[in-house]
């Protein structure tokens, strides 16, 4: 496996394809974009975060231009995203200022985007896609970005811990992490 903070050379095409998922939910459209932006410190495991702290929240601020955040037991926050687009409960993009190296850069044309996309299958249940894309703007680290959200810790369990909180379930724990 490669190491994903190693960002010697330029980023090959497969680096920059971008990582979908998708997961359908035994829920609402509603409750799933609530649980999503309002309860996202509740699938959102501890573990996945910047440095070495104890995260005791992580918030997205929902509006345009509102931070992505955690919160450490100092009281310390880590902006590791921006709201792009809200449209509840349709659809949230986020700004990605997560970098190949694990450091935050908040310029806007080193970001990349993560959408998603909430659609109401029927009353009960929801269809969940998650796109990230314009992963080329990460430069050199785009290819560490692309390998940790499409890694085993990455978008797809991380989608199904939405969906577990979202169908009323403690979110399963992430693999190599009890």
């Amino acid at each position: 496996m490669t190491d994903p903070t190693v960002t010697a050379g330029a980023p090959t095409a497969s680096d920059l394809t971008p990582v979908v998922r998708q997961v359908d939910v035994a829920a609402p459209v509603d409750t799933c974009f609530r649980v999503f932006v309002d309860g996202f410190a509740s699938w959102w495991p501890p573990e996945h975060h910047l440095g070495e702290r104890t995260i005791t929240d992580f918030i997205i601020e929902p509006f345009v231009g509102g931070r992505c955040y955690d919160i450490d037991t100092e009281g310390g926050e880590c902006q590791w995203g921006t709201v792009l687009a809200i449209e509840p409960p349709a659809r949230l993009v986020l700004a990605w200022h997560i970098q190949g190296d694990w450091t935050v850069d908040l310029d806007p044309a080193r970001q990349s985007e993560a959408e998603v996309v909430f659609t109401a299958v029927d009353a009960d249940h929801t269809t969940v896609r998650m796109e990230h894309r314009r992963l080329e703007r990460h430069g050199a680290g785009a290819g560490g970005v692309r390998q940790g959200i499409s890694s085993d810790e990455g978008w797809t369990v991380l989608l199904d811990r939405f969906a577990d909180v979202a169908e009323g379930r403690a979110p399963r724990p992430i693999p190599g992490h009890g």
